[in-house]
């Protein structure tokens, strides 16, 4: 038996780390890779759309989008314990907004929040979700000190439906970053007139990382979605609704047949955790950033949902 020393967890006080919400907190969790380790707890696919963002008479720490169903989330960020003001503001979100997903993050979740969060989850519309997160920091001895976020209030069923917020983002106010997507998916536009499928190119082009096309019935679209970080790119049959995981199921009893017609394997993600499923194809070693690379990636997808869109368009209309 090999005799090895273990550390120890040692605990990191948030506010040697952070000494400021607004200017230190808010800008390290608007970070890529920190709202990729957020959005990981939450099953959710985080993208920064804006922090200290005015949201009518209101401000919110950060907006981001669930690109994986087109929904907009709202985080409210707190260093200390939870307190009034901030319950006050998620409600003022709530109530000025059509659908979306709130989360609190805190240092520390007293139980009569804790409860309030459980309660609107009860009894608010479908259309909204709540999530109630602690974020603790962590080291072992010399270690640079890692966070990690605990859900303590989540909503009751993975069920429910979060419709688009109605929020237009004007050119102007377009990074660098999204009109480089916007430019992506014009490309990929041109890409698919050209080979002339069944997937149109048509589409007016968005600057976000993903596309969906339609497949012929509600509740189902093709997508297409570019990650930078995991340096892929997916295509996926997305299927939403209430039956999400009954259609998904009479899918997959025709895998072997679908991906013999296909030509490759897919990847059939239930996502327990969510209302939604998807069935999904990827392609690694893709930087949506690198523009000399596109042509490649375009002529991979449109070539790959195409495909996809022949051997699942009669199957989802027969379900």
């Amino acid at each position: 038996m090999i005799d090895e020393s273990l550390g120890r967890l040692q605990h990191v006080d948030l506010r040697t780390i952070w000494t400021s919400e607004p200017t230190e907190f808010t800008p390290w969790l608007a970070r890529s890779e920190n709202l990729a380790l957020l959005g990981d707890t939450l099953s959710l696919d985080l993208e920064l759309e804006a922090q200290e963002k005015a949201v009518g008479p209101f401000r919110a720490d950060i907006i981001c989008k669930d690109i994986s169903t087109d929904t907009w989330v709202l985080i409210e960020n707190q260093l200390g314990r939870t307190d009034h003001t901030h319950m006050g503001q998620l409600l003022t979100y709530a109530a000025g907004l059509q659908a979306v997903t709130i989360v609190w993050l805190a240092a520390h979740f007293t139980d009569e929040h804790r409860a309030v969060l459980d309660w609107l989850n009860k009894i608010t519309h479908e259309d909204f979700r709540f999530f109630g997160l602690e974020i603790e920091l962590w080291k072992i001895c010399d270690s640079p000190a890692a966070p990690k976020f605990n859900i303590v209030s989540k909503p009751n069923d993975w069920s429910k439906s979060v419709a688009q917020a109605a929020r237009m983002i004007d050119d102007a106010e377009l990074s660098p970053t999204k009109l480089k997507q916007r430019e992506y998916w014009t490309a990929l536009q041109n890409k698919l007139s050209a080979v002339g499928g069944p997937v149109p190119g048509n589409r007016k082009p968005q600057p976000q990382q993903w596309m969906a096309y339609g497949i012929g019935r509600s509740g189902f679209h093709l997508g297409a979605a570019t990650h930078r970080l995991k340096n892929h790119i997916r295509l996926d049959l997305y299927i939403s609704g209430n039956d999400a995981k009954k259609y998904f199921g009479l899918l997959e009893q025709q895998k072997e047949q679908i991906e013999q017609e296909l030509g490759f394997a897919l990847e059939w993600e239930e996502l327990p955790t969510r209302r939604d499923s998807r069935i999904a194809f990827y392609l690694g070693n893709a930087n949506p950033e690198d523009e000399l690379d596109w042509p490649r990636q375009h002529e991979w997808i449109a070539k790959h949902l195409n495909k996809m869109h022949r051997v699942f368009s009669h199957r989802v209309r027969d379900l």
